[in-house]
């Protein structure tokens, strides 16, 4: 699994001109799933994102999680983080997990954050031609791969 988290002081999805989820303060996080990908690398990733320390504390140092600043968070499936662009300039999609994986461990993904943070995690829907805004704070933007541990 792959995420793409982003510091934003807000942050919305809207498919078809309709607001479907939105945050405020808090951290937008794309997430790929790719096959192979398990639930012990969901649970990793879930646990990395809530203590993820790229809030500022009082001495403007990024020493504080969402969770310590009572942050919101909005999670966006994205199969396109799965690209290969090794050959060519057409981007490859075929290491993207199918719907019967990737779905359940984006759900997961979202019940495992939300419960850590004791509040509702923003979601878009899955497949959906999404338009997702947002107002990136720093700009502070951090990659997570679960296969790149070390």
């Amino acid at each position: 699994m792959r995420l793409v988290i982003q510091r934003v002081q807000n942050a919305s999805v809207e498919i078809e001109g309709a607001s479907v989820s939105q945050i405020g303060a808090g951290l937008l996080i794309l997430v790929g799933v790719e096959e192979g990908d398990t639930e012990e690398d969901m649970l990793w990733l879930a646990s990395k994102t809530v203590g993820l320390r790229i809030f500022n504390d009082n001495n403007g140092v990024m020493n504080l999680s969402v969770k310590d600043i009572g942050g919101e968070i909005l999670a966006v499936s994205q199969f396109t983080l799965t690209a290969s662009t090794r050959k060519g300039n057409r981007p490859s999609y075929i290491r993207a997990a199918g719907h019967e994986l990737a779905v359940p461990l984006y759900e997961r993904y979202c019940e495992e954050v939300s419960a850590a943070i004791g509040k509702a995690v923003g979601r878009g829907v899955f497949g959906a031609d999404m338009k997702v805004s947002l107002i990136n704070d720093g700009p502070v933007t951090i990659i997570i791969d679960s296969r790149i541990k070390e």
